[in-house]
């Protein structure tokens, strides 16, 4: 990659960790490269996922974020690490919290922290802003289990930092999108004409194409500033049912309906209402600004294109 390339001789070797290598792990691993120039180590609890990575060039260690006892080897073993792993969907006592980023971030300061720390948050920790326009001073205000977890997990990161002088960064992900990615465009769900909210009703969503992402990534490793929170979206400004729209002419399938929204609870699962329940735009100046990132899909026009 150009931007290892241009880094000094001193940074050529280093010991990347991806805590969570799934597509867009796997992403920023081939935008790392492999060779002499970085050593890329990836923390994985299946044999069958431990010979993918080998196949990529990743060095598989063995280890389950939900089974504390298996992760010491992971002390000391990387000048960065990258985390993606999500918090459990259920089960901690507490549902607020992440267990795995807490016993992580524990490993991890143990002996030799790393220099630099990279944590994909969500932009859900937001929560309902009525269509207002958000930066990254804004107070978090979950709203969801999901996001309450992921608030304490990026409090972790952050926690980490500021006691071993680890570089933390915390990239605040919204929606993720890509052709090549499982279930990474509107495809299926206009096949099914799933609804979605009428005008009056809608709310604003935000998008960033899984590579793009996954650049982000990488430049923070690098360029992050120490305990930074940072929103990794592009510059598409449209609310939910125009997204669908937008993807429906762009394959040539009908749009979708419009529903509202005191009938959409009869017509739509709970899951996907919550997500219809939050309304936000993102600044993205720190982004682009601090990591100099030039989006290569700085809308989802451009991403979607067939």
């Amino acid at each position: 990659m150009a931007f290892l390339g241009a880094l000094p001789a001193r940074f050529r070797r280093e010991r990347v960790l991806i805590v969570g290598c799934g597509d867009v792990g796997q992403r920023a691993a081939r935008e790392l490269g492999g060779g002499r120039r970085v050593r890329l180590m990836a923390l994985t609890s299946s044999a069958h996922s431990a010979a993918t990575l080998r196949a990529q060039g990743i060095t598989p260690l063995t280890g389950d974020l939900d089974r504390p006892a298996t992760l010491q080897r992971l002390a000391g073993v990387a000048s960065r690490v990258l985390h993606l792993a999500p918090p459990p969907s259920e089960g901690p006592a507490d549902w607020r919290l992440d267990p795995r980023t807490r016993v992580l971030m524990q490993v991890l300061a143990r002996r030799s922290p790393p220099r630099a720390l990279v944590y994909g948050s969500t932009t859900g920790v937001y929560g309902d802003c009525e269509g207002r326009w958000v930066d990254e001073v804004t107070l978090p205000r979950p709203q969801t289990p999901r996001a309450l977890r992921r608030v304490d997990a990026e409090a972790a990161v952050h926690r980490l930092g500021r006691v071993s002088g680890v570089r933390t960064t915390v990239l605040r992900i919204p929606g993720i999108y890509a052709s090549d990615r499982p279930g990474g465009t509107p495809v299926e769900r206009l096949r099914r004409g799933t609804p979605v909210l009428r005008a009056d009703d809608d709310v604003y969503t935000n998008h960033i194409h899984a590579d793009d992402l996954a650049r982000a990534c990488v430049l923070a490793l690098w360029r992050g500033r120490p305990q930074r929170n940072l929103n990794v979206v592009d510059e598409t400004q449209l609310k939910m049912g125009d997204y669908f729209d937008l993807a429906a002419d762009l394959y040539g399938l009908p749009r979708p309906p419009r529903v509202a929204r005191d009938a959409a609870g009869d017509q739509l699962p709970l899951v996907l209402l919550s997500f219809m329940s939050e309304s936000r735009r993102l600044h993205n100046r720190r982004m682009k600004q601090e990591l100099r990132l030039r989006l290569r899909y700085p809308t989802v026009t451009e991403g979607l294109r067939p």
